[in-house]
């Protein structure tokens, strides 16, 4: 099992790349199973998600061509296996997503219950129950989700209790061969969410909304191919920036864009960073100086990113003052302030609440990373921390984070991946 040992103390300083978007790229891999002509995906991450994704595809009987330059092309006219086992699902809680396409184009579909990082209940309450009103017939036994429809599902007036982003997507998808209109309430308006819209919309789809509370798809009879561009992935982004702010760097992440991440930008802002942005770019400038603390409370976009929480619970431990974050999208997602604590900070929990009051430096120990997001703190706090900081089990971060030794060493840190 692979470990990064990383030596603290190096503010980051230049220039990195920004991968597209993990959380954009799975489902609209997903939406290929929509169609029977060739579909090119630009700017694709690689990443174990999108590898586990594309071994399911292959698995249904999709062609699947990766070229140079970040691009994938997926031809699933031959799909003839409408299954998801478990020992592919297990990994990735994104593999729920090919329940609607698959019910959609083939009328039937039979899929694991989904796994993917431990931070608490994700329930497919959201898709069984939408998916059930558009017509079909579903049922959970063993661990599967087996789904059918007699003829083509139906266009629904569907409304959500609690925002969900992969129940909007995967109700969308649904949607886009349903006979008749569709209307998601309550529906996600995250920038992943938007760019699968966009994305299947430029197959032909009639989806109107994306973006708002409420969105309106129009079902066609079939969709065609097309080439899309996935867009920047913001949590990435955001990743880097922090990871500047607490070294006390000045870096520039290229190949983004700073409309999807403005929640996160202000809170740097916040902490005394001063950030400068163009068409395609943010840098981030600490000149030398310690982060001030922030207060934070997650929500869904274009509130907080929940995705970015444990990056600035990282941040706080080394800021001036004391922050305050509340964690309101996921339960369980503290597990990383263990392990921040092995390094000496100090965090107090209550709840669904986390106080942090800054020292000035952390200290290296050994850690264990616990899911995606958190696994990404401890690597930031090894980049401030005094001595050698190993974390253990990164193959969490490998699900979501592009060659990130090699991005951060291309900072300045001190970084690198060895094996047990």
């Amino acid at each position: 099992m692979d470990k990064h040992l990383i030596t603290g103390g190096v503010p980051l300083l230049g220039e990195v790349r920004i991968s597209g978007a993990k959380n954009s790229v799975l489902p609209i891999l997903a939406g290929c199973l929509l169609t029977d002509d060739p579909v090119i995906i630009k700017n694709v991450p690689h990443l174990n998600d999108v590898t586990t994704i594309m071994k399911l595809l292959g698995q249904m009987g999709a062609n699947l061509t990766i070229s140079e330059g970040l691009t994938i092309e997926v031809e699933a006219g031959h799909v003839n296996v409408p299954y998801a086992p478990y020992e592919l699902v297990r990994t990735m809680r994104a593999s729920i997503l090919v329940l609607g396409p698959l019910l959609a184009k083939h009328g039937q579909a039979k899929v694991s219950l989904p796994g993917g990082c431990a931070i608490g209940p994700r329930p497919v309450d959201f898709h069984v129950e939408g998916l059930r009103q558009m017509g079909a017939d579903i049922s959970v036994d063993g661990g599967y989700i087996q789904a059918s429809v007699q003829g083509r599902l139906k266009g629904a007036n569907l409304k959500f209790d609690i925002v969900s982003v992969t129940g909007t997507e995967n109700l969308m998808m649904a949607a886009v061969l349903a006979d008749g209109v569709t209307t998601i309430e309550n529906a996600a308006c995250e920038p992943e969410v938007q760019d699968l819209a966009n994305f299947l919309n430029c197959l032909g789809a009639k989806i109107e909304g994306h973006g708002t509370k409420t969105i309106v798809i129009e079902g066609v009879k079939s969709l065609k191919g097309g080439t899309y561009t996935v867009l920047p992935d913001r949590v990435e982004t955001g990743t880097y920036l922090v990871a500047a702010a607490m070294t006390g760097g000045r870096i520039t992440t290229k190949s983004t864009r700073a409309n999807i991440l403005e929640a996160v930008l202000h809170k740097l802002e916040e902490a005394g960073a001063e950030i400068s942005t163009g068409e395609d770019w943010i840098t981030l400038d600490m000149r030398g100086r310690r982060p001030k603390a922030v207060d934070i409370c997650t929500a869904p976009f274009p509130g907080f990113p929940t995705d970015m929480q444990a990056q600035f619970m990282a941040l706080n431990t080394v800021s001036e003052g004391v922050g305050v974050m509340t964690e309101t999208v996921f339960e369980n997602r503290f597990m990383h302030a263990h392990e921040l604590r092995r390094m000496g900070a100090n965090i107090q929990l209550n709840g669904n609440t986390a106080q942090i009051e800054g020292i000035p430096h952390l200290t290296a120990a050994p850690v264990m990373a616990t899911d995606l997001r958190a696994s990404a703190s401890l690597v930031l706090a090894g980049l401030v921390a005094q001595g050698t900081t190993i974390v253990d089990r990164i193959y969490h971060i490998d699900r979501g984070y592009e060659c990130i030794e090699e991005k951060l060493a291309q900072l300045g840190a001190n970084i690198k991946r060895v094996q047990s």
